[in-house]
């Protein structure tokens, strides 16, 4: 006899927090504070299945988030703008949960998505199919820093970090108003840059508010100049990079590897264990460098689709060079709220 599949909030379910603080693999983007993000920013609706009944405790979930777009179509995806996201769920009560959610998306959903950091049994490959790909890094943070700052490449990353030290480029970090100013302003910049429109303003400020002191801008200045910034995410025993840029015109004063450096230290003493550098696309070779010179090891991420389908590429390579011809010359209030297409695109 099957298993019969539960619906709950993770919002509100009191299970949910315990359950995901004794989950080996649960994430930050498992959490209330990503959830909660997502919704107030893009009006995403987070849902999460499981075979345990709701008098029982919580021993498997696979949340997702119900994408509603008239642009791009109903779908459920786990978990939009989020690098990765395990399914909480043992191959056997995954099937299950897989199985129920097929049957009942039929006609009501474009797709269902799944972004596993590893790829999960009970998974059927043959209506689950591989959709994207990526490269995954992360770094080892339980050796000391000693040992840690000796695997960082010489010349790319530990010669920088000298270089910032000697041209008395400045550190702060923090979750305030202030810092998150200066993320924007360099966000702006890089976007601009790369040609892509910004994240909206509002989801940084909600990440900021959801999060509180489990995240940290971090911000690197040359004469009160920001010149570089990330922002990194605590959970459990990982610190989170999610989110980096820089002026292009203080490149070579070394800031980016100096904030990754002082992130690091700082994971450290929070006690983490690992670094999760997240993911970089194929058509990105500098960025993948960049995280294996942080001493990030490599591996492959993959998300799948069912059903398949098609992503519509056949044009789409061509609208994208004209669409970022476009952003390039939009004046900044403009170029800024670009960013509210993103809910169409979780």
């Amino acid at each position: 006899m099957k298993s019969t599949v539960y619906k709950l909030d993770p919002l509100v379910d009191a299970r949910w927090p315990l359950f995901l603080s004794r989950h080996p693999k649960a994430s930050v983007f498992h959490t209330r504070e990503w959830l909660q993000a997502l919704g107030r920013t893009y009006g995403y609706v987070p849902v999460a299945f499981t075979t345990s009944s709701p008098e029982d405790d919580l021993e498997n979930a696979v949340v997702f988030c119900h994408v509603k777009s008239w642009l791009t179509g109903s779908r459920l995806v786990s978990l939009p703008f989020s690098d990765h996201c395990q399914p909480l769920a043992e191959s056997a009560d995954l099937s299950v949960i897989l199985e129920s959610l097929q049957d009942q998306s039929a006609g009501r959903f474009k797709y269902i998505e799944l972004r596993p950091l590893y790829s999960p049994a009970g998974m059927d490959c043959e209506k689950f199919v591989k959709s994207d790909g990526f490269s995954f890094h992360k770094v080892d943070l339980r050796p000391g820093l000693d040992e840690i700052y000796k695997m960082l490449h010489d010349s790319c990353i530990r010669r920088k970090i000298k270089r910032a030290e000697r041209e008395k480029v400045t550190y702060e970090a923090g979750h305030s108003e202030e810092l998150l100013q200066k993320f924007r302003r360099l966000l702006l910049l890089t976007r601009r840059r790369h040609k892509l429109p910004p994240q909206p303003a509002e989801w940084f400020r909600n990440l900021a508010s959801c999060f509180r002191d489990a995240l940290t801008i971090h911000v690197a200045s040359k004469e009160n100049n920001p010149i570089a910034s990330i922002i990194t995410l605590s959970s459990k025993n990982s610190l989170v990079y999610k989110y980096g840029c820089s002026d292009s015109k203080y490149s070579n004063l070394g800031g980016t590897p100096f904030l990754f450096w002082k992130a690091i230290q700082e994971g450290k003493r929070q006690g983490a264990e690992e670094f999760d550098l997240g993911r970089s696309g194929s058509d990105d070779p500098g960025l993948i460098a960049f995280k294996e010179h942080l001493g990030g090891i490599k591996e492959q991420l993959s998300y799948y689709r069912h059903p398949a389908g098609t992503l519509h590429q056949e044009g789409l390579n061509e609208r994208m060079a004209w669409a970022k011809q476009v952003l390039v010359r939009l004046p900044d209030p403009v170029f800024s709220s670009v960013g509210r297409l993103y809910r169409h695109l979780g």
